[in-house]
């Protein structure tokens, strides 16, 4: 296989909009890893062109008439080898879906250059990764809203899980570094994400990294409680007990 700094990849464009796809094109002609190869201006000639042309990328709106982007991706998604998908559209509200359905990036309208660079260079780096070899089946990354952008959340950085209703809050970082940022998404359902071996549920509200950890502290009465290495302690939910005890080798 070719250098992945050096690939290019064939990426068809797909929005209902003539003036969206015109930027589009424009700035991909100035991205060395990219050549446009054609546009489609809704899901149902997407998907024709998808299975014509092969495109190895597509660039996705989310709202287009007879079908619409994650229609599309959901039927990507069944094929045994889909092209990448980029979302690229003006709503920030679809990103958890879009990455259950294995999108490479959600980039946010209007389209900034330098943005939609990276996530093509994601999509080459991930085209490699899975040309090398298999994947693990846990997820290694978030992409959460903040301000006015989408910015990645690498797995390995976060070490504490709140929920918060119909949301989950993600800490990462240490001391004056420590930041947090909320994702529309069910504490469950991202538990069901996470590798067992790095992450274990204490709490029906708090996932924690293992290696957060320092020890556990028995409170009197069957209450114990998890401490932190950060030197704050989180009372282990009974439901999670055993499991936490386990960890351990109680």
């Amino acid at each position: 296989m070719a250098d992945s700094a050096q690939e290019t990849l064939r990426a068809l464009i797909v929005d209902d909009e003539p003036l969206a796809v015109e930027r589009m094109r424009a700035i991909c002609s100035r991205i060395p890893s990219v050549e446009v190869i054609g546009d489609a201006s809704d899901g149902k000639l997407a998907l024709d062109k998808i299975e014509g042309a092969a495109p190895d990328l597509v660039l996705l709106d989310l709202t287009m008439p007879n079908m619409d982007g994650m229609t599309v991706a959901r039927t990507l998604a069944k094929q045994e080898t889909p092209p990448a998908v980029i979302f690229v559209t003006a709503h920030d509200d679809h990103a958890v879906e879009a990455f259950d359905l294995d999108a490479v990036d959600y980039v946010l309208k209007p389209v900034d250059r330098d943005r939609l660079e990276r996530a093509i260079q994601r999509a080459v780096s991930r085209r490699g990764e899975r040309e090398a070899g298999p994947q693990s089946q846990w997820l290694d990354e978030l992409w959460v809203p903040h301000r006015s952008e989408l910015i990645r959340i690498g797995m390995a950085e976060v070490d504490r899980i709140d929920a918060e209703r119909d949301y989950v809050r993600l800490h990462v970082g240490e001391g004056e570094d420590r930041r947090s940022y909320l994702l529309l998404q069910t504490i469950a359902g991202l538990e069901a994400k996470l590798d067992p071996e790095e992450f274990i549920r204490i709490h029906r509200s708090t996932i924690l990294r293992r290696g957060a950890i320092a020890g556990l502290r028995h409170d009197g009465l069957g209450v114990w409680s998890a401490e932190l290495v950060d030197g704050e302690a989180l009372r282990i939910g009974r439901t999670y007990l055993s499991k936490v005890k386990a960890m351990a080798g109680r």
